[in-house]
Protein backbone atom coordinates (compact mmCIF):
# COMPACT_ATOMS: atom_id res chain seq x y z
CA UNK A 1 0.00 0.00 0.00
CA UNK A 2 2.72 2.56 0.72
CA UNK A 3 3.73 2.99 -3.02
CA UNK A 4 0.23 3.72 -3.96
CA UNK A 5 -0.50 5.98 -0.80
CA UNK A 6 2.93 7.97 -1.48
CA UNK A 7 1.51 8.46 -5.11
CA UNK A 8 -1.52 9.65 -4.37
CA UNK A 9 -0.72 11.89 -1.50
CA UNK A 10 2.36 13.86 -3.83
CA UNK A 11 -0.78 14.18 -6.15
CA UNK A 12 -3.01 15.18 -3.22
CA UNK A 13 -0.71 17.36 -1.26
CA UNK A 14 0.00 19.29 -4.97
CA UNK A 15 -3.16 19.85 -5.73
CA UNK A 16 -4.13 21.43 -2.33
CA UNK A 17 -0.77 23.76 -2.60
CA UNK A 18 -1.27 24.54 -5.82
CA UNK A 19 -2.36 28.00 -5.26
CA UNK A 20 0.96 28.77 -3.82
CA UNK A 21 3.38 26.71 -5.23
CA UNK A 22 1.81 26.93 -8.62
CA UNK A 23 4.37 29.29 -11.03
CA UNK A 24 1.32 31.43 -12.23
CA UNK A 25 -2.73 31.74 -11.68
CA UNK A 26 -3.77 30.08 -15.06
CA UNK A 27 -7.23 31.51 -14.90
CA UNK A 28 -5.62 35.36 -14.18
CA UNK A 29 -6.22 36.63 -17.19
CA UNK A 30 -3.79 39.97 -16.18
CA UNK A 31 -1.01 37.20 -16.02
CA UNK A 32 -1.31 35.55 -19.41
CA UNK A 33 0.60 36.79 -22.06
CA UNK A 34 -0.40 35.66 -26.06
CA UNK A 35 3.77 36.17 -26.91
CA UNK A 36 3.89 33.00 -24.54
CA UNK A 37 0.78 31.11 -26.28
CA UNK A 38 2.27 27.08 -27.20
CA UNK A 39 5.69 27.45 -25.57
CA UNK A 40 7.41 24.38 -25.57
CA UNK A 41 8.67 22.21 -22.76
CA UNK A 42 11.56 24.01 -20.70
CA UNK A 43 10.95 27.18 -22.87
CA UNK A 44 11.08 30.75 -21.49
CA UNK A 45 8.15 33.41 -21.31
CA UNK A 46 8.54 36.67 -22.23
CA UNK A 47 9.40 37.68 -19.11
CA UNK A 48 11.86 35.17 -18.88
CA UNK A 49 10.56 32.21 -16.53
CA UNK A 50 11.06 28.82 -17.39
CA UNK A 51 7.89 27.13 -18.34
CA UNK A 52 8.76 23.60 -17.91
CA UNK A 53 5.90 21.74 -19.17
CA UNK A 54 5.66 24.56 -22.17
CA UNK A 55 2.08 26.87 -22.41
CA UNK A 56 -0.65 26.23 -24.06
CA UNK A 57 -2.78 28.37 -26.77
CA UNK A 58 -3.72 31.52 -24.04
CA UNK A 59 -0.31 31.10 -23.03
CA UNK A 60 -0.99 29.70 -19.70
CA UNK A 61 2.37 27.81 -17.99
CA UNK A 62 0.42 23.49 -18.33
CA UNK A 63 2.26 22.96 -14.77
CA UNK A 64 -0.18 25.54 -13.19
CA UNK A 65 -2.97 24.87 -15.38
CA UNK A 66 -2.43 21.13 -14.29
CA UNK A 67 -2.08 21.38 -10.60
CA UNK A 68 -4.83 23.58 -10.68
CA UNK A 69 -6.95 20.69 -12.56
CA UNK A 70 -6.36 18.45 -10.05
CA UNK A 71 -7.68 20.20 -7.27
CA UNK A 72 -10.88 20.44 -9.17
CA UNK A 73 -10.80 16.33 -10.47
CA UNK A 74 -10.09 15.16 -7.12
CA UNK A 75 -12.65 17.45 -5.23
CA UNK A 76 -14.93 16.63 -7.89
CA UNK A 77 -14.30 12.84 -7.45
CA UNK A 78 -14.25 13.19 -3.52
CA UNK A 79 -17.37 15.03 -3.19
CA UNK A 80 -19.58 13.07 -5.58
CA UNK A 81 -18.15 9.45 -3.96
CA UNK A 82 -18.68 11.02 -0.53
CA UNK A 83 -22.65 11.75 -1.55
CA UNK A 84 -23.37 8.74 -3.29
CA UNK A 85 -21.63 6.98 -0.29
CA UNK A 86 -24.02 8.39 2.55
CA UNK A 87 -27.38 8.25 0.05
CA UNK A 88 -26.70 4.60 -1.50
CA UNK A 89 -25.31 2.57 1.82
CA UNK A 90 -28.14 4.18 3.75
CA UNK A 91 -30.92 3.33 1.13
CA UNK A 92 -29.28 -0.14 0.87
CA UNK A 93 -29.27 -0.91 4.50
CA UNK A 94 -32.66 0.14 4.85
CA UNK A 95 -34.03 -2.04 2.25
CA UNK A 96 -32.01 -4.72 4.00
CA UNK A 97 -34.17 -4.15 7.27
CA UNK A 98 -37.64 -3.35 6.25
CA UNK A 99 -37.70 -5.67 2.88
CA UNK A 100 -40.88 -5.85 1.97
CA UNK A 101 -42.59 -3.51 -0.58
CA UNK A 102 -39.75 -0.78 -0.01
CA UNK A 103 -36.93 -3.33 -0.86
CA UNK A 104 -38.27 -4.23 -3.76
CA UNK A 105 -38.93 -0.57 -4.53
CA UNK A 106 -35.02 0.57 -4.24
CA UNK A 107 -33.74 -2.66 -5.77
CA UNK A 108 -35.79 -2.00 -8.87
CA UNK A 109 -34.94 1.77 -9.27
CA UNK A 110 -31.26 0.57 -8.66
CA UNK A 111 -31.58 -1.81 -11.47
CA UNK A 112 -33.48 0.62 -13.69
CA UNK A 113 -30.58 3.13 -13.10
CA UNK A 114 -27.33 0.54 -13.68
CA UNK A 115 -29.39 -0.52 -16.63
CA UNK A 116 -28.84 2.27 -18.21
CA UNK A 117 -24.54 3.06 -19.41
CA UNK A 118 -22.89 5.81 -16.67
CA UNK A 119 -22.08 8.56 -19.16
CA UNK A 120 -25.30 8.11 -21.08
CA UNK A 121 -27.13 8.87 -17.80
CA UNK A 122 -24.65 11.86 -16.53
CA UNK A 123 -24.98 13.48 -20.62
CA UNK A 124 -28.89 13.66 -20.49
CA UNK A 125 -28.61 14.80 -16.44
CA UNK A 126 -26.19 17.68 -17.69
CA UNK A 127 -28.33 18.73 -20.62
CA UNK A 128 -31.09 19.49 -18.12
CA UNK A 129 -28.85 21.15 -15.77
CA UNK A 130 -26.39 22.96 -17.59
CA UNK A 131 -22.90 23.32 -16.85
CA UNK A 132 -20.83 23.68 -13.18
CA UNK A 133 -19.03 22.17 -10.31
CA UNK A 134 -22.34 21.49 -8.37
CA UNK A 135 -23.92 20.25 -11.02
CA UNK A 136 -21.45 17.73 -12.20
CA UNK A 137 -21.34 16.35 -8.84
CA UNK A 138 -25.28 15.85 -8.75
CA UNK A 139 -25.08 14.05 -11.98
CA UNK A 140 -22.33 11.84 -10.67
CA UNK A 141 -24.23 10.88 -7.82
CA UNK A 142 -26.95 9.89 -9.40
CA UNK A 143 -24.98 7.80 -11.60
CA UNK A 144 -22.81 6.01 -8.87
CA UNK A 145 -25.53 5.84 -5.95
CA UNK A 146 -26.56 2.36 -6.57
CA UNK A 147 -23.58 0.56 -6.62
CA UNK A 148 -23.38 1.55 -2.51
CA UNK A 149 -27.20 0.56 -2.34
CA UNK A 150 -26.72 -3.19 -4.10
CA UNK A 151 -23.48 -3.83 -2.45
CA UNK A 152 -25.16 -2.47 1.27
CA UNK A 153 -28.50 -4.33 1.42
CA UNK A 154 -25.70 -7.69 0.22
CA UNK A 155 -23.72 -7.11 3.00
CA UNK A 156 -26.57 -6.71 5.41
CA UNK A 157 -28.93 -9.43 4.84
CA UNK A 158 -25.49 -11.42 5.78
CA UNK A 159 -25.27 -9.16 8.95
CA UNK A 160 -29.01 -9.16 9.91
CA UNK A 161 -29.36 -12.96 10.47
CA UNK A 162 -25.89 -12.92 13.03
CA UNK A 163 -26.44 -13.03 17.23
CA UNK A 164 -25.37 -9.32 17.84
CA UNK A 165 -28.55 -8.11 15.56
CA UNK A 166 -30.40 -10.52 17.36
CA UNK A 167 -29.57 -9.61 20.36
CA UNK A 168 -30.26 -6.11 19.82
CA UNK A 169 -33.66 -6.46 17.94
CA UNK A 170 -34.14 -8.58 21.95
CA UNK A 171 -33.08 -5.49 23.99
CA UNK A 172 -36.01 -3.13 21.76
CA UNK A 173 -33.77 -1.00 20.48
CA UNK A 174 -34.87 1.27 17.49
CA UNK A 175 -34.37 0.38 13.86
CA UNK A 176 -32.18 3.32 13.23
CA UNK A 177 -30.08 2.34 15.76
CA UNK A 178 -29.52 -1.36 14.87
CA UNK A 179 -28.86 -0.19 11.24
CA UNK A 180 -26.84 2.70 11.87
CA UNK A 181 -25.17 1.29 14.86
CA UNK A 182 -24.57 -2.04 14.33
CA UNK A 183 -25.39 -2.94 10.79
CA UNK A 184 -23.23 0.16 9.58
CA UNK A 185 -20.01 -0.88 10.77
CA UNK A 186 -19.86 -4.66 10.16
CA UNK A 187 -20.87 -3.42 6.30
CA UNK A 188 -17.73 -1.06 5.86
CA UNK A 189 -15.13 -2.99 4.65
CA UNK A 190 -16.43 -3.82 1.15
CA UNK A 191 -18.53 -0.63 0.88
CA UNK A 192 -14.92 1.09 1.56
CA UNK A 193 -12.77 -0.84 -1.21
CA UNK A 194 -16.00 -0.01 -3.54
CA UNK A 195 -15.97 3.62 -2.43
CA UNK A 196 -12.12 3.83 -3.23
CA UNK A 197 -12.64 2.67 -6.70
CA UNK A 198 -15.60 4.91 -7.72
CA UNK A 199 -13.26 7.98 -6.77
CA UNK A 200 -11.26 6.63 -10.03
CA UNK A 201 -14.36 6.09 -12.11
CA UNK A 202 -15.82 9.80 -10.73
CA UNK A 203 -12.42 11.55 -11.71
CA UNK A 204 -12.17 9.71 -15.37
CA UNK A 205 -16.17 10.73 -16.06
CA UNK A 206 -15.97 14.21 -15.15
CA UNK A 207 -12.94 14.26 -17.52
CA UNK A 208 -14.95 12.34 -20.48
CA UNK A 209 -17.60 14.87 -19.52
CA UNK A 210 -15.21 18.00 -19.41
CA UNK A 211 -13.59 16.76 -22.64
CA UNK A 212 -16.81 16.58 -24.19
CA UNK A 213 -18.11 20.04 -23.25
CA UNK A 214 -20.47 19.23 -21.11
CA UNK A 215 -19.03 18.95 -17.83
CA UNK A 216 -17.02 22.42 -16.09
CA UNK A 217 -17.33 25.44 -18.08
CA UNK A 218 -14.02 26.56 -19.42
CA UNK A 219 -13.69 29.35 -16.47
CA UNK A 220 -13.03 26.31 -13.93
CA UNK A 221 -9.83 24.19 -14.70
CA UNK A 222 -10.48 20.29 -15.05
CA UNK A 223 -7.88 18.05 -16.84
CA UNK A 224 -10.11 16.75 -19.12
CA UNK A 225 -10.77 20.32 -20.26
CA UNK A 226 -6.96 21.12 -20.46
CA UNK A 227 -6.68 17.11 -22.59
CA UNK A 228 -9.47 18.86 -24.78
CA UNK A 229 -8.20 22.41 -25.06
CA UNK A 230 -4.93 20.41 -26.62
CA UNK A 231 -6.64 18.01 -28.62
CA UNK A 232 -6.91 20.26 -31.56
CA UNK A 233 -3.46 20.65 -31.66
CA UNK A 234 -1.80 17.45 -31.80
CA UNK A 235 -1.41 17.00 -35.31
CA UNK A 236 0.34 20.24 -35.71
CA UNK A 237 2.99 18.83 -33.13
CA UNK A 238 2.18 21.11 -29.98
CA UNK A 239 1.97 17.57 -28.11
CA UNK A 240 2.42 19.06 -24.41
CA UNK A 241 -0.99 20.27 -24.40
CA UNK A 242 -2.59 17.33 -24.51
CA UNK A 243 -0.02 15.20 -23.27
CA UNK A 244 0.76 16.24 -19.81
CA UNK A 245 -2.71 17.00 -18.23
CA UNK A 246 -3.32 13.35 -19.72
CA UNK A 247 -0.20 11.73 -17.77
CA UNK A 248 -1.70 13.83 -14.70
CA UNK A 249 -5.35 12.02 -14.99
CA UNK A 250 -3.44 8.40 -15.48
CA UNK A 251 -1.48 9.18 -12.58
CA UNK A 252 -4.24 10.06 -10.26
CA UNK A 253 -6.75 7.31 -11.31
CA UNK A 254 -4.00 4.99 -11.37
CA UNK A 255 -2.75 5.72 -7.66
CA UNK A 256 -6.34 5.33 -6.68
CA UNK A 257 -6.93 2.05 -8.31
CA UNK A 258 -3.68 0.76 -6.70
CA UNK A 259 -5.19 2.25 -3.03
CA UNK A 260 -8.54 0.51 -3.70
CA UNK A 261 -6.99 -2.77 -4.62
CA UNK A 262 -4.94 -3.02 -1.65
CA UNK A 263 -7.52 -1.87 0.64
CA UNK A 264 -9.27 -5.13 -1.02
CA UNK A 265 -6.40 -7.00 0.25
CA UNK A 266 -6.23 -6.01 3.87
CA UNK A 267 -9.95 -5.94 4.41
CA UNK A 268 -10.96 -8.82 2.75
CA UNK A 269 -8.33 -11.82 4.52
CA UNK A 270 -9.74 -14.06 1.61
CA UNK A 271 -8.85 -11.60 -1.20
CA UNK A 272 -4.96 -11.46 0.84
CA UNK A 273 -4.96 -15.40 0.29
Amino acid sequence: MRPALALLALIALAAVLAPWIAPQNPYDLAQLQLLDSRLPPLARSAEGAVRWLGTDDQGRDMLSAILYGLRTSLAVGLASTALAFAIGVSLGLVAAWFGGWLDALIMRLADLQLSFPSILIALVLLALLGQGLEKIVLALVAVQWAYYARAARASALVERRKEYVEAATALALSDARIIFRHLLPNCLPPLIVLAAVQVAAAITLEATLSFLGVGLPITQPSLGLLIANGFNYLLSGHYWISFFPGVALLLAVVSVNLLADRLSEVLDPRARQ
